[in-house]
């Protein structure tokens, strides 16, 4: 029934404002609509859209929200992040080598953080 129809992703926020500046200056992704009015703001993710709306539930969520697949730019994308004062999650239990904030298990690569609202966004690479 819905294996041929396109998803994507929707984040709960408490602060359209602040998701709009994380989203589209930090993350770097192009804001697509706004409505202040209707606390909604859709952007484009590669081929797909990200909205992002205001919820009185933001951040309750504890797994991964959003994950973009990389195209081995990972370690490129986690510098750029970092300079822009992005803080990088980090899960030793879950049994893989830390190289930094770079999580590795042979050749695939991830990597979690947060929206300011904790949302837990996830890249990967080498799947």
């Amino acid at each position: 029934m819905l294996k041929d129809r396109s998803s994507s992703a929707i984040v709960a926020v408490s602060d359209l404002n602040r998701a709009r500046v994380f989203y589209e200056d930090i993350l770097g992704l192009t804001l697509l609509e706004s409505s202040a009015e209707n606390g909604v703001l859709v952007f484009r993710t590669g081929q797909t859209q990200l909205t992002v709306y205001v919820s009185e539930f933001a951040g309750t969520n504890r797994a991964n929200a959003v994950t973009w697949e990389m195209k081995g730019d990972l370690v490129e994308v986690v510098d750029d992040l970092r300079s822009k004062g992005v803080a990088f999650e980090h899960y030793p239990d879950m049994g893989l080598t830390l190289n930094g904030d770079i999580h590795e298990a042979g050749p695939m690569k991830l990597v979690w953080l947060k929206d300011p609202d904790g949302n837990i966004l996830h890249l990967i690479e080498g799947m």
